[in-house]
């Protein structure tokens, strides 16, 4: 028997973001998804290419270490005009292993950008996110999740978010599924909350019965979670994807972030942390506050903590936490 609760009203959910204002949900939706405001001044980002260079006109890179909550703060954002002819977006990813960003970057042949991006379980080197190369599915989404407890034999199958980059060059976030029997991943353009039943596998039938998808046809896109900011607004879907729990939304931790604005520009943020009295990170909040600051429309959360690494022409921009240096990952997404 399944359990499910719908979290978004009965309607064309594929243009619900797009031709809605979220101050439009009523208000016992609107406790759930929208975060306070969070009271803290814009950052000063300043301009870094010349650290970088050569870099092409159509590319960007800024840096703050203004303080966030009088703490101290570190992050790197790059913006890149999807439309530019002198930049192609793409991805990569391995099979059941994994790289350092600096790995990649050698193997990719020396892109422009090469940032983490999906989770993964450190047992298998399993990637637990959707990976679309070359407009094919390499990665999928992992939908079961195991209950604890006197639920032990209970699963909960959370539709994870990504973004994606069509063959038009237009950025889209979306709630994927995705299975090794489609060639395409199936979006939906609102939050799903997860269906609870005591099946180890689920199928797509499980999903659309509860939400409008559509197939989701990306050149490229990279997965993650949870959904940091939509329509302009702070709007975190934690609860639908089930990416952290308890008290660990609010905790501070390095992050790397991908969004885009309504003037077709990607925007890559990655904030160092875990560095006490010199860089100690974001809360999802913070982070996501940081991403409308700068203009985005839509941006979702990456794989953080450790893994967070970005380089430019190979340089790394933050300083990874782990004592090791650069964490190894089964995905990054490039810019060449």
């Amino acid at each position: 028997m399944l359990k499910y609760k719908a979290c978004l009203p009965d309607r064309k959910a594929s243009h619900y973001f797009k031709r809605k204002s979220l101050l439009a949900v009523n208000s016992s939706l609107a406790v759930c998804f929208f975060i306070p405001f969070i009271s803290y001044a814009q950052l000063k980002w300043n301009n870094v290419d010349s650290l970088y260079a050569p870099l092409p006109p159509s590319l960007h890179i800024f840096k703050t270490t203004d303080s966030l909550d009088d703490k101290p703060f570190i992050a790197y954002y790059v913006i890149a005009k999807l439309k530019a002819r002198d930049l192609d977006f793409t991805a990569d990813t391995t099979f059941h292993r994994r790289f350092t960003p600096k790995q990649f970057y050698e193997k990719e042949d020396h892109p422009l950008v090469v940032v983490n991006c999906s989770f993964f379980n450190f047992d298998r080197n399993q990637n637990l996110n959707v990976v679309i190369r070359d407009g094919k599915l390499a990665a999928y989404n992992i939908h079961t999740n195991p209950m604890k407890g006197k639920d032990t034999f209970q699963y909960k199958h959370p539709l994870g978010s990504a973004i994606g980059i069509s063959k038009r060059r237009k950025a889209d976030i979306a709630w994927l599924y995705t299975d090794s029997s489609h060639t395409k991943a199936f979006a939906s353009q609102s939050p799903v909350c997860p269906v609870k039943d005591s099946l180890l596998r689920t199928g797509y039938a499980l999903f659309k019965t509860n939400a409008r998808f559509k197939k989701w046809r990306m050149r490229t896109a990279v997965g993650g979670g949870p959904v940091l900011v939509q329509e302009g607004k702070i709007f975190i879907t934690n609860e639908e994807e089930l990416k952290f729990t308890g008290k660990a939304i609010r905790d501070k931790h390095p992050r790397t972030a991908m969004g885009y604005t309504k003037e077709g520009y990607l925007v890559i943020m990655v904030i160092q942390g875990r560095f006490p009295g010199i860089a100690e990170g974001a809360t999802l909040e913070q982070e996501a506050k940081l991403l409308v600051d700068i203009g985005c429309i839509e941006a979702l959360n990456l794989d953080g903590g450790g893994s967070s690494c970005l380089l430019i022409n190979g340089k790394e921009t933050i300083k990874p936490s782990d004592k090791e240096g650069e964490r190894p990952v089964p995905a990054i997404f490039i810019i060449k």
